[in-house]
This record gives C-alpha cells, structure tokens and sequence, in this order.
C-alpha cells in the first residue's frame, strides 16, 4: 500500500510542475527500469516498428531506430546529433553498424544520461558516443557542426517543437538533414483531454499544445523554421497498429505475463484493462517520419 500511495504521489508530482522540460523528467523517471525492462533484452522505450513477423518490442525498437537511420540518410563519416535519446539504445546500434562517425546525445533525464555513458563505457565506444543532459531548445552546440540531427519518439515532447526546428537548423551543415519519427494527432481538433487512460495519458499532461498538430501542419513548421522539400509521412500503420496488437497480445497470454516482474505484470494487466478505450485512443493518433533539409 505505501509503495502504491509513493507511486501515485510520485505521478501527481510529475504533471504538476509548470517547467516542461522538469515534467518530461519526471515522467520518465515514474518508471523503475529494473521493472520495467524485466522481459527486455534492450531498453528502447520508443513504440517500435513491427514488420510482419515481429514478436517482441526489443526488435520492434530497434526497427524503429534503423528505419529513422535510412530516412536520415546516414553515412559512416557523420556525426550525428541525437535529441531525446531515452537510454541511447538507436546510438550503439548506428555505432555498432559503421552507420555514423560519432553521436553526440542531449536528453533532460539524467538517469537516462547516466545509463547511456555506463553503456559507452562498457561497450568501448566512449571516444565515438557524448551523452549530455540538456534541453532541445536551448542546443549546447555551435553553429552548423552536424551532419544529421534526429529525435526518435521523443519531438512530440518538446517545449515547443518549433523552437527544437530552429535550433536544428542551426547547428545543422549547410545541407544537413533533420530527421523524425514523431507522434502527432491524426486532426488537430482532436482534444488533448480525449486522452484519458492510463497507458496513454501523456498525451494529455506532457504534450505542449503547441504541439499538437497533423502533418501538414508539422510540413509548414518545417518550412517556416527555415528548412527545405519537408516530407512528413505517415507509418501508423507499422507503429501504432503492431504496438497495439502486441501488448493487447501480451495481457492475454499468462505464460508470457510470467517472464515480467511481477509488480509489472500486475501494474501492466491493470492498465490494459482499459482495452476498448486504449483502441480508441490509437485511432486518433498517428505515426510520422519527418525528413527535411537545411539549404
């Protein structure tokens, strides 16, 4: 009982503040990894990219994270800078597959921060990987020194997108590429309180309503930020559709429920109980992959 009364406490905390950057913190920090990554060979924590075939979120993440590789067009001499990198888990895959040069890697969780350079070190990557805690709309960097700048799943977060836009453009080379894959509203006049389920309540407490809009929409950021031929193109048909067939899978097949940790399962069934309404929120979001480029 007093781990479920600190547990509620803990998430009323994190949509309270008025900072975005401390909310987008402190929700992520609502999770216990060693819970939550029990069943996992990785800790991907973006919605995946399920091909036919695929069975579990550690591929699906990774998917997820090769095909934000090939939309950006990456080349073994980038250096690439990547904006809300959960634990970095795309970063050693591009790494481990000559894809880029070197990454640099800002997020606003330090616990995230943390876990990435732990893995760097063990990996023998630190001299290629730099993992920092900031903001992404405040860019530590110089002007035009990347290749590439890339948020996987984490842009819909940021307070707002539009600066994010701006300061990619700035420290992208001339002709450089931003590339996403971000989640966005299937129409802008779907109210953020629709979403009202657990599972899928960030999208009501951690999504800035500047940021909420649909694709062509997002195109015309991209151009009013300054970038040139924005292609913003929907893939929820590989995301959201086969996340959902998984985990709606999963709560209905006990020995698989068996390979969590326990208090997950229990929290997880729970949440899943909802499953009519979770169905109802997908529909209304989407899943896009954003290219653009700086002239």
């Amino acid at each position: 009982m007093l781990r479920k009364v600190q547990s509620i406490g803990k998430a009323i905390q994190a949509v309270t503040t008025s900072d975005p950057d401390t909310r987008v913190r402190r929700l992520y920090e609502l999770a216990d990894p060693e819970r939550q990554f029990a069943h996992r060979t990785t800790r991907y924590i973006n919605i995946g990219y399920w091909e036919d075939g695929t069975r579990d979120p550690d591929r699906a993440g990774e998917d997820l994270a090769l095909k934000l590789a090939d939309i950006a067009g990456f080349k073994p001499g980038h250096t690439v800078l990547d904006v809300g990198f959960g634990y970095g888990e795309q970063d050693f895959a591009w790494l481990r597959g000559n894809r880029i040069h070197k990454v640099h890697g800002l997020e606003v969780t330090p616990r995230h921060v943390d876990g990435a350079r732990a893995q760097a070190e063990s990996e023998g990557f630190r001299e290629r990987a730099e993992f920092l805690v900031g903001s992404a709309t405040e860019l530590p960097f110089e002007d035009g020194i990347f290749d590439r700048v890339v948020a996987l799943d984490s842009a819909l977060h940021f307070h707002p997108r539009s600066t994010f836009l701006k300061e990619a453009l700035r420290v992208l080379k001339p002709g450089g590429v931003l590339a996403a894959i971000d989640t966005i509203p299937l129409s802008g006049d779907t109210p953020r309180d629709t979403f009202r389920t657990k599972r899928l309540s960030l999208y009501r407490f951690s999504v800035p309503d500047a940021n909420w809009y649909d694709r062509r929409a997002y195109a015309r950021q991209l151009l009013e930020a300054g970038f040139t031929d924005p292609d913003v193109t929907s893939i929820r048909d590989r995301t959201w559709e086969g996340w959902y067939r998984y985990w709606t899978g999963l709560v209905g097949d006990p020995e698989a429920l068996k390979e969590l940790h326990p208090e997950a399962a229990q929290e997880f069934v729970k949440e899943w109980s909802e499953q009519e309404r979770i169905r109802q929120e997908v529909d209304l979001l989407d899943s896009v992959a954003v290219v653009a480029r700086k002239p």
